[in-house]
């Protein structure tokens, strides 16, 4: 059976979510979908690319990933279809896929994507305002059913990549930017376990708070400490043990903050 997911800012409290799901098995009814997340922040492609890069690489090889954060939906922007590494992905050109197709080119894989500029595989009647249902979602579908990729559109080369902040080297260490507030207020930043893992010291100062040293687990601090730590995925957090950095610091996505660090 083939994996399809389906990211999107669209929340879960109205009908799109719904349609989507429609539009694909009514093309592919075998198909399962999963739900990555449709609680991106409206028109955050960072976000979701983010997201997708964090969570691909858990899904099975023939996954086919659906994105839909779309804010330029209707203008000049191509919608496109690749299949990066091992793995398809679908929706508009803007970025979605930058981090992804960044990994993909560090680790030497191939990569195809094509311009879905073939309106056999949507829907017959397109909205300017609702290419995932009309566009996104059926091409998705066609794909699980096994039309190449290159029956979709024209290939290109030059797809749409964001620029991803990255932390600057500094004197006494480096500095770097928060790029994502997850659900329980923590701060990720774009420092990896790469740029920190000489280091014997490491103190942090943001907003005016000094952080010293990392932690290994939330339960080396009383609840309420502010706290550092690489987590899961291997980017250094911020975050209050049994609370909210985000609350505490009253910081935002962009903000930047200093790292001095001790070899």
């Amino acid at each position: 059976m083939t994996v399809l997911t389906l990211t999107t800012d669209f929340g879960t409290g109205d009908h799109e979510v719904g349609v989507l799901r429609g539009v694909i098995w009514k093309i592919a009814p075998d198909v399962q979908i999963a739900d990555l997340s449709h609680d991106i922040t409206p028109h955050q492609i960072l976000e979701a690319a983010l997201l997708m890069w964090l969570v691909t690489p858990y899904f099975p090889p023939g996954t086919i990933h659906v994105a839909v954060v779309d804010p330029g939906v209707g203008t000049s922007r191509r919608g496109i279809a690749s299949r990066i590494g091992s793995q398809y992905f679908v929706g508009p050109d803007n970025g979605l896929f930058s981090l992804i197709l960044a990994r993909t080119e560090e680790n030497n894989q191939n990569i195809r994507i094509v311009h879905l500029n073939v309106p056999k595989y949507w829907l017959p009647e397109v909205s300017t305002v609702f290419h995932g249902r009309d566009i996104f979602a059926p091409v998705a579908a066609h794909i699980a059913n096994g039309i190449p990729l290159d029956s979709l559109g024209t290939p290109i080369s030059d797809a749409v990549r964001i620029e991803i902040p990255t932390p600057v080297q500094t004197p006494h260490g480096w500095q770097g930017q928060v790029i994502h507030i997850d659900h329980f207020g923590n701060l990720t930043t774009n420092l990896r376990t790469s740029h920190l893992e000489h280091a014997t010291e490491v103190i942090i100062h943001i907003k005016g708070e000094k952080i010293i040293g990392l932690v290994s687990t939330f339960g080396e601090r009383p609840a309420g400490t502010l706290v550092a730590l690489l987590d899961s995925s291997g980017s250094l957090a911020i975050s209050v043990v049994n609370g909210s950095a985000v609350q505490y610091l009253h910081t935002s996505v962009g903000d930047n903050f200093e790292v001095q660090v001790k070899d």
